[in-house]
């Protein structure tokens, strides 16, 4: 069966990454959880994203196993958040040019994601 990561391809991923992270880092209701330099940020998320699509494992031969949980753990992380992060995420994935179908297969992959790095 072919990956999410194989459908949409890496240069349309990190399409998608630096629009959600153009929207989140203006969001005011969440862009103070995202304290690191901005390349960072978005180079981490593109890895992550590659493996946990299905690609390459990126972020694991970088950074080691993922541990999202344990690495969102500095950052109070609320329903509220989870739920603007998931907007700016839909929004994203909406602007990309990405075919209904294979847009709502990316963006349900994210929504028990973020219900378990909800800590307050």
């Amino acid at each position: 069966m072919e990956s999410l990561y194989t459908k949409i391809g890496p240069i349309e991923l990190r399409g998608i990454v630096d629009r959600f992270y153009d929207i989140v880092f203006d969001d005011s209701a969440i862009s103070h959880l995202f304290k690191t330099e901005k390349s960072q940020i978005r180079e981490k998320q593109y890895k992550f994203l590659t493996q946990f699509l299905g690609g390459p494992p990126l972020y694991s031969a970088e950074y080691g196993h993922p541990k999202m949980r344990i690495r969102h753990l500095p950052h109070r992380i609320d329903q509220a958040a989870k739920e603007e992060w998931l907007r700016c995420m839909r929004k994203a994935i909406d602007e990309s040019g990405l075919d209904k179908q294979l847009g709502d297969a990316l963006f349900n992959c994210f929504p028990a994601v973020a219900q378990h790095m909800v800590n307050s």
